[in-house]
């Protein structure tokens, strides 16, 4: 063979090797790119922090369910923790899917220094971690920055959070529908603004449509529908917090009307639940949690 057929044979060779290369990645980056049901695991999330009135620091951290359709009950213990001073630091123990940003914070001490607080989460057999530490440049504005539509306003620097209490009901039976009031106070601000509609294609998650060789998990319409109109003004949104199932919420966001918002909930499981209700102003949220013991139908 003469060298120019050996360098011609060697150049083919490379070039069969980089399409099968590039068409392995793609095929790579495909499996990858699936939604799943189920089976996934849970990521928590560092938020950032931001200081407290005392001096101290107060982490911030959300979570990320993999899951297109799995809601995790996951209890306080080896399989969700929040250290140093835990396991438990009031962290959630119901996981809905999806991105749920800024649900709690963990106070530490003005001392706390190049220390972190981490939070583990097990779940469908995967570990996934966050840690949390007093990075300067994680530092976040509580307000939101002042900001709403991602203008800086004189009437968001203004803004303070609303107060909120919830009357206390402290038993129930499956099956059977518990009334809840939220009491609601505000400075009214941000003033409410006109009601807009969910940009089109967010209402519901993309539907994925797999070849011959997509997994079986892949869902077809993947968990319900979380998008819809966005309230404009005062509101108090309703969730599980803590507990061994979902639970209908009827509606699960209330605008507030007269100071007062309220709403009827139904369990399906009976076991220890702990309620949250979020008031919202647009910019800023408070948070109550109201405790209910679940009893089997009678």
């Amino acid at each position: 063979m003469t060298i120019h057929m050996r360098r011609l044979s060697v150049l083919v060779a490379l070039v069969v090797s980089l399409g099968v290369a590039q068409s392995a990645r793609a095929q790579s980056e495909l499996q990858n790119d699936f939604k799943y049901n189920s089976g996934q695991d849970v990521q928590p999330v560092f938020e950032g922090w931001s200081k407290a009135a005392d001096g101290g620091f107060l982490m911030h951290f959300g979570y990320l369910n993999r899951n297109w359709a799995q809601e995790l009950p996951i209890s306080v213990g080896p399989d969700n923790s929040v250290e140093p001073g835990g396991p438990d630091r009031g962290q959630p123990t119901y996981f809905f899917t999806r991105t749920n940003r800024n649900l709690f914070t963990v106070a530490v001490p003005k001392d706390f220094g190049k220390r972190e607080v981490i939070w583990t989460i097990v779940a469908n057999g995967k570990t996934q971690k966050a840690f949390g530490w007093l990075q300067p440049e994680w530092e976040i504005d509580p307000a939101g920055g002042a900001s709403l539509g991602g203008q800086q306003t004189d009437e968001a620097r203004r803004n303070k959070a609303p107060a909120i209490s919830v009357s206390p009901v402290t038993t129930a039976a499956v099956g059977a529908a518990v009334k809840l009031t939220a009491t609601v106070t505000d400075d009214g601000l941000p003033k409410p603004a006109a009601e807009k509609k969910a940009a089109i294609g967010q209402e519901t998650p993309d539907i994925l449509k797999g070849g011959v060789d997509a997994p079986v998990n892949v869902p077809s319409t993947v968990g319900p529908a979380r998008g819809g109109p966005r309230i404009q003004g005062l509101s108090v949104a309703w969730s599980v917090w803590r507990g061994p199932a979902n639970v209908t919420f009827d509606p699960a966001l209330v605008v507030v009307k007269d100071g007062a918002a309220q709403t009827s909930v139904v369990f399906s499981k009976p076991g220890e639940y702990i309620l949250r209700a979020r008031a919202n102003d647009r910019l800023l949220t408070t948070d109550r949690e109201i405790k209910i013991t679940v009893q089997a139908a009678k």
